[in-house]
């Protein structure tokens, strides 16, 4: 039997074809559980275009697909189930460099990338939040 896909799955799929509210694709996210290889005691990330990214994964069979691609062969991978809002509101932030996260990279047609901007990640960790306004830095 075919195990069902998950919500963010789908909304990823409804946005990859042009449909769907960029904002529900967002909350889904941050409501959903996903599967962060572990490497070295911590989180397994890349680089790539400047932004470290962190890697999620809607299901086992998702992050099955990335362990075999990156290994080679079929073989388990520790990971940490966090919540979309966890990586993205605090494992983000704490990585001091720009970092979003990037979901179901192994997927062919199922990957989404969640970049470090306003909206998805905090203001003090996105790239393009705007600059304090006025004041000469002395409180006036």
């Amino acid at each position: 039997m075919e195990q069902s896909r998950s919500a963010l799955a789908e909304r990823i799929t409804e946005r990859r074809r042009g449909a769907g509210d960029p904002r529900a694709l967002v909350g889904e996210m941050r409501r959903s559980v996903l599967l962060v290889p572990m490497s070295g005691g911590g989180l397994w990330s890349a680089r790539s275009g400047g932004v470290r990214w962190v890697c999620g994964f809607t299901d086992e069979a998702a992050l099955a697909r990335f362990a075999e691609l990156r290994t080679g062969r079929d073989q388990p991978m520790d990971y940490a189930a966090l919540l979309g809002a966890r990586i993205v509101d605090e494992v983000v932030p704490s990585l001091g460099e720009p970092a979003g996260l990037a979901v179901d990279i192994a997927t062919e047609d199922g990957s989404m990338f969640f970049p470090p901007v306003v909206g998805i990640v905090p203001d003090q960790a996105a790239v393009d939040a705007a600059e304090p306004q006025g004041g000469d830095g002395h409180g006036r």
